[in-house]
């Protein structure tokens, strides 16, 4: 996972499959994995052809060689200095944010090192984070005199309001424990554990229904939009839609017989 391609010809993105579980690796190590215009696109496509893949039930997010992301690539943004290329850059990213909030499978960022600025915004977008204790994070771009705007945003969906402006404000970084007390990962673990950690996250999600967890993530999001009535509303809806899926009928009757249930995803 930590490999360092052996020429530029190597993927941006490197995918793996095993059990269920697609692991996506950020490949431009000697980079930081930073977030060029190309990693973005290509990190799209990757996400939206495992959208449509009914045999993924878990989407892992990792980054090779020493960083998890560091950001958006800022060579790159200095060399294309134009308002339409920002434009462009910053609609691709958000793009990609909300398709791994779209995507019907759970998405777990992997930390085994910084995530900085789009870095971070990119685990305050995952559905779930597990971090090693080495692992740090900032939104640094004020460092630059750049206020990470689009980070802001799914950092202030993560943590407190005063908590995610103070990061914005100081470019401060926060250690993993802090990152976990914040709500920005659900799990940190020395960096030895940290595949065996993601293993027995995504292991879990794997042995439930896909059909219920994919309803239950788009709910999930979508009710968080809504006023209380409206969302109990959706939520109800949901539930009822969900009981009436095969899934359920197996998994109750299996519950009553004291045995596994065998999900056929409907």
């Amino acid at each position: 996972m930590n490999a360092v391609p052996d020429s530029s010809t190597e993927p941006m993105i490197l995918r793996a499959d095993a059990e269920g579980v697609a692991t996506l690796t950020l490949n431009r190590p000697g980079q930081f994995n930073a977030l060029s215009q190309a990693m973005l696109e290509a990190l799209l496509a990757e996400l939206q052809a495992i959208a449509a893949d009914k045999s993924v039930r878990v989407v892992v997010l990792a980054g090779a060689g020493k960083a998890f992301c560091a950001g958006h690539d800022l060579k790159e943004m200095r060399g294309n200095h134009t308002k339409a290329f920002m434009q462009a850059l910053f609609r691709l990213c958000g793009k990609v944010m909300m398709q791994i909030v779209g995507m019907p499978q759970p998405v777990v960022a992997r930390i085994h090192g910084i995530a900085t600025a789009a870095g971070c915004q990119l685990v305050s977008m995952c559905d779930l984070a597990v971090a090693s204790d080495v692992a740090r994070f900032a939104v640094s771009g004020i460092n630059v005199g750049l206020f990470c705007a689009t980070p802001s945003v799914g950092l202030s969906r993560n943590m407190g309001r005063k908590e995610a402006f103070e990061m914005l404000v100081t470019g401060d970084f926060i250690d993993a424990a802090e990152a976990k007390r914040r709500g920005l990962v659900n799990r940190v673990v020395p960096l030895e554990a940290l595949d065996d950690e993601v293993a027995r996250l995504t292991a879990s999600i794997c042995a439930k229904s896909p059909v219920a967890i994919a309803m239950g993530k788009q709910m999930f999001y979508s009710q968080l939009e809504m006023g209380l009535d409206a969302a109990y509303q959706q939520a109800s809806e949901v539930m009822a839609c969900n009981m009436m899926c095969e899934d359920a009928a197996e998994g109750i009757d299996a519950f009553m017989a004291k045995r596994k249930p065998v999900w056929t995803g409907k």
